[in-house]
């Protein structure tokens, strides 16, 4: 990880590090006792997660589901732990997990395939917003506005540098499903 990355992490002050954990030698003598805690403090909220959303999903429809308060806490829960995880990685190992990014295998696809013209994929970007501690008159209603806004910029962004943009949503609480996710879906 790149320096900035680095920074990105909030691990920008020297003396937040312990020089055998981020250093050159091979570190020994590791006590694995608090990082399987942390797996195993993960995996209870991972399952918890799909024992909710198995319980509202016989509820409720996909979208609704999506947006239910039990399911979003427990994401929100599963990202604390996943960052939780991360941070005791990197203090005691020095490591740099990237353990939530998603990758689907494509045994089909040529990864070096050069793309051709009308290929496509989707792409998403999310925030996770929230109020301010002190009074303010800001709402979380008002936050999709600017996501939407800020959605039709890159729109217009991409267009300009010469791609096709046939669609795009903004959503709050839940990925905007677009038709060829649908699509896809389907095929599934």
């Amino acid at each position: 990880m790149t320096g900035d990355a680095h920074e990105q992490h909030g691990h920008d002050r020297s003396d937040e590090h312990d020089p055998a954990s981020h250093g050159r030698e091979p570190l020994t003598g590791v006590d694995a006792r608090g990082l399987h805690d942390a797996v195993d403090e993960l995996a209870s909220a991972l399952h918890a997660y799909v024992e909710t959303a198995v319980g509202v999903r016989a509820e409720f429809g996909a979208r609704e589901a999506d947006e239910d308060p039990r399911v979003l806490a427990l994401e929100g829960r599963v990202g604390s732990l996943n960052a939780q995880l991360y941070d005791l990685l990197h203090a005691r190992l020095g490591l740099h997990a990237d353990l939530t990014g998603m990758t689907w295998e494509d045994d089909d696809a040529d990864a070096d395939a050069p793309a051709a013209p009308g290929d496509h994929d989707t792409f998403h970007l999310g925030f996770v917003v929230e109020l301010p501690a002190t009074v303010s008159d800001l709402t979380l209603d008002a936050v999709i506005d600017l996501v939407d806004d800020g959605g039709a910029q890159i729109a217009q962004t991409l267009a300009e540098r010469g791609y096709v943009v046939g669609e795009w949503g903004a959503g709050r609480g839940a990925p905007v499903l677009l038709d060829d996710e649908d699509d896809d879906e389907d095929d599934r």
